[in-house]
C-alpha cells in the first residue's frame, strides 16, 4: 500500500543549506556528521555567480518571533520548523542537531523527526530550528 506524502515537494519552496549531526561523537569530541549540503564558495564576504553554489536542497520552512521582556532589555526569540519529503538521511536511524543556513540565517537545528508511515517508511522529515 502506498502512503499519501504528507508534505508534498511542491509547496517546498525555501532553499536551504543543511548540516546534520548523528548520534555519537568522534574520537576527538565532535559530533559525527551524517549529512551536509552546503556552498561551495569558499568567502562569505565575496558574492560570486550563482554557478559557484552547491545545489540547494528546498523545504517548506514555518517560522515564528516572540517577544521576550527582561529585566535589562527586550529581546526577541526566533524558532521555526524545517519540513522536507521524504527521509534526507536514509542511512541514519535518527537526527540529534546540526545547524541549517535559511534565508541567510544560520539557525541551530535543536530537534530531528523522521514522522514515519505504518508500515515503516519515511513520510516527511521534521526539523526544528532556533
Amino acid at each position: 500500500m502506498k502512503f499519501p506524502s504528507l508534505v508534498r515537494q511542491k509547496f517546498c519552496k525555501t532553499p536551504i543549506y543543511l548540516t546534520l549531526y548523528g548520534e555519537g561523537v568522534t574520537e576527538d569530541g565532535a559530533p559525527i556528521v551524517i549529512y551536509e549540503r552546503k556552498e561551495l564558495y569558499p568567502d562569505d564576504d565575496l558574492y560570486p555567480q550563482k554557478n559557484l553554489y552547491g545545489d540547494y536542497l528546498y523545504c517548506n520552512y514555518q517560522d515564528k518571533a516572540k517577544t521576550v521582556l527582561t529585566a535589562q532589555q527586550k529581546k526577541v526569540e526566533v524558532s521555526g520548523v524545517i519540513l522536507v519529503p521524504g527521509d534526507i538521511v536514509p542511512d541514519s536511524p535518527t537526527i540529534s542537531g546540526g545547524f541549517a543556513e535559511i534565508n541567510g540565517v544560520r539557525r541551530e537545528i535543536v530537534r530531528g523527526v523522521k514522522a514515519r508511515n505504518p508500515d515503516g517508511t519515511v513520510n516527511f522529515t521534521e526539523l526544528d530550528v532556533i
